[in-house]
Order: C-alpha cells, then structure tokens, then sequence
C-alpha cells in the first residue's frame, strides 16, 4: 500500500487573494508530491509498508529521520489543505469549540495572538498549532515536519511557515501570513471535527 497524493479541496484559486494559485500550484503539486514520492521510496521494503501514516509518523521519530520528516510532511499537508477553505478565518467558531478555546486559552482573540506569535517566534522551518493535550486545547510549534502526535498531543489546526508556503504572496513577512491566515482562510468546521475526535 502506497501513499498518494490528496487532491485539493477547493480549485489552486479558490483561497486568492490570501493565498495564491501560483502558491498552491507549487505547495499542494510539487512540494506535497515530492514528500509522498520520497516517502514511499523510503519505506519499500521496510517495516513501515503498509502500515498507516500515524502509524509510521510515531513508529519512526526518532529512529529514521529520513522516513519521519516524509512522513510527518505528508500527514501535515493531507491536514493543512483542510483547515482552510474560501471565506474562512474570522470568529465563526462552532459553538462547543469556542467555549473549550475561551475556557483554555483566555479568549478567541487571544488564542489567534499566541497561535500568530507561535508561528513568527518557530525559528526557521515548522509548524504552529492548536493541539489537545492532557484535555486541554493548548497552543504550540514545532521545528520542520514534526507533529504534535509525538508530543504527546492530537493536532487540530496546524498552519504551515516553511518559506514555501508564503513566500510567493508575502515575501519574508510571516507576520502578515499568518494573520490572513486566521482571519481569511481557517476552516473553523473541520477543526471542530478534529477537536470532537479528540475529546472522545
């Protein structure tokens, strides 16, 4: 069984102006593709095969950084392509969310502040989040492919700030991408989804 490469949820223009086509014809065909491509030529053959990509993401940190940064990637962007969607962002937050976010994190606004700020201070290439950790909604970041998975928590919304994913439409101003990020493209829904699954 061999991974492949998820289509997009929406057409490469759907996100504009916040995120370009040009953005996404890169992010989503050539970067996303060349993880799934080096991942399943790393675990031919290995004790990784047909396993599930949770499964390899936990079973290989640690162990095999060739297969964990692949592997981590590709799980990260299957998600990341969902948690926006056209006319996103804001503070359309569904409702049992929204408490658990205000109860754990202060405020909606304050949670967007420190999920921002988590996302300009992850030096270099990594992630920021909204995970559940010990029942708690908890903001984090991690360094290149990692996952809240291998610390211990479940990721809910997770936005991407590898240079290649803004780049093209901001330059070296992070700051401004992960603010339209959370005020333009979020897709509130699916994040409650992962939280719903998460809290069981």
């Amino acid at each position: 069984m061999s991974f492949s490469l998820p289509d997009l949820p929406y057409p490469h223009d759907a996100l504009a102006p916040y995120m370009s086509r040009e953005t996404l014809e890169y992010h989503h065909d050539k970067h996303h593709q060349a993880y799934v491509t080096n991942l399943n030529n790393l675990i031919k053959g290995t004790e990784w095969e047909g396993k599930s990509l949770e499964e390899v993401v936990k079973g290989s940190f640690g162990k095999n950084a060739g297969v964990f940064n692949n592997a981590g990637q590709d799980l990260n962007h299957n998600h990341f392509w969902k948690w926006m969607k056209p006319g996103g962002g804001g503070d359309k937050i569904p409702g049992n969310l929204e408490k658990k976010i205000a109860a754990d994190l202060g405020s909606i606004a304050k949670m967007k502040e420190d999920f921002v700020q988590a996302g300009v201070t992850q030096f270099g290439s990594g992630w920021c989040w909204l995970a559940v950790k010990d029942g708690k909604i908890t903001v984090m970041k991690t360094a290149n492919g990692e996952n809240p998975l291998v610390h211990g928590g479940t990721p809910i919304l997770g936005c991407d700030v590898w240079e290649h994913s803004y780049y093209i439409d901001y330059r070296n101003r992070r700051p401004d991408y992960l603010k339209a990020f959370v005020d333009h493209l979020v897709n509130w829904d699916y994040v409650a989804e992962l939280y719903g699954a998460a809290a069981k």
